[in-house]
């Protein structure tokens, strides 16, 4: 059967997630542990959810709508748009796969994107077969948008910018935004993955101003600031034809019918929603100020992580946090091995990593 994979398959490298509770328990024996290694709510999910779930895990033996039309239609109300250029699915993933499958021509279009961003846009492109290009880097993390534009060719059919980013927490200002789209040709579209937007301060929200643009994607998320990791639920909003084509040909069910209720219900609950971004908002400053007073190297973040780097071998620190029941991301595979990403939890997660931190460094 290996003869039977595509040769571009055969050196496929798999995306790595951030490790478990339930791996570092098996691996050191621990009983308690906090995990801020993969962005998740330190909230948890909306109680309004819950009983979203409870009320239609009865109904879980039938398929739910094709195309998910209640949820469009809450989203649609919500961002004041038409219900036509919503698309949601399996996770923001899946709205990526599409977008490529269904944009760009095998061996002939290129998906553009910058070093170290989000690894899933190079794993799709290299599964259709499409061109993938990369642009480094500004010297101070942010997204090369001159240089970016300076290497789009008639064959650049996708751009994916990521802002807020993972794993910088660097956010692109709108006025930058709308400068790169004037000069961004028709024909290429310009994909906004904004997992981590509800985090942001006002001059990085760029919907308002960019929604009605003819070439401009969105993709939305529910597992960050609502807490729906686990159910895999995502959106995207998408320029009307391109829309119509994509629900046309886009696999059935994909979006299951719980995941489609909580996300309903996730929207209603804007007290949730609220404290999220209170605590987010009040804990990175902890955290913030904390670093830094460890002689720590911190970036300024619009998303619910920081990214760090601490006075001795990130690599070395990140194992004796695991150690002492503290998951964090270690950055090695995003090419930058002297730091690390700490998503911002609770309060008393936030205490606790600090504590661990402090005695790793000062040991």
């Amino acid at each position: 059967m290996h003869n039977r994979m595509r040769k571009s398959l055969l050196d496929f490298t798999p995306y790595t997630p951030g490790l478990s509770i339930e791996e570092l328990r098996e691996k050191y024996q621990l009983q308690n542990i906090i995990k801020l290694a993969s962005n998740e709510n330190p909230l948890g999910v909306s109680p309004l959810v819950l009983e979203s779930i409870k009320k239609y895990s009865s109904s879980i033996f039938r398929y739910p709508q094709n195309a998910s039309p209640a949820l469009s239609d809450a989203l649609a109300q919500f961002h004041n748009i038409e219900a036509e250029r919503i698309i949601c699915g399996n996770g923001s993933d899946e709205l990526i796969d599409m977008l490529i499958r269904m944009t760009c021509e095998p061996e002939k279009n290129t998906v553009l994107c910058y070093s170290s961003c989000f690894s899933v846009y190079k794993m799709v492109a290299k599964l259709c077969g499409v061109h993938y290009k990369e642009v480094a880097r500004n010297a101070d993390f942010s997204q090369p948008l001159a240089d970016i534009l300076a290497t789009v060719t008639d064959d650049t059919a996708i751009i994916f910018l990521t802002s807020p980013d993972n794993p910088t927490g660097l956010a692109i200002p709108s006025a930058e935004l709308v400068d790169f789209l004037e000069k961004l040709p028709q024909q290429t579209l310009l994909v906004l993955d904004e997992a981590y937007i509800d985090f942001a301060d006002a001059e990085y929200q760029s919907f308002e101003i960019l929604k009605s643009h003819p070439n401009v994607a969105f993709l939305r998320t529910f597992s960050k600031a609502y807490g729906l990791a686990g159910l895999r639920l995502g959106y995207g909003i998408i320029p009307l034809e391109l829309a119509k084509s994509m629900q046309s040909a886009r696999l059935p069910f994909s979006v299951n019918l719980l995941a489609e209720h909580a996300g309903i219900a996730a929207l209603t609950d804007t007290h949730f929603y609220k404290q999220t971004l209170k605590v987010t908002a009040e804990n990175k400053l902890f955290l913030m100020q904390e670093l830094q007073s460890l002689s720590c190297k911190t970036l300024p973040s619009q998303a619910n992580f920081i990214m760090f780097a601490p006075t001795m071998s990130a690599e070395f620190v990140f194992q004796k946090l695991l150690e002492r029941g503290v998951i964090v991301r270690l950055l090695k595979n995003f090419s930058f091995p002297d730091w690390i990403r700490v998503s911002i939890g609770t309060k008393e997660e936030s205490n606790i990593f600090i504590k661990e931190l402090k005695g790793i460094l000062h040991d």
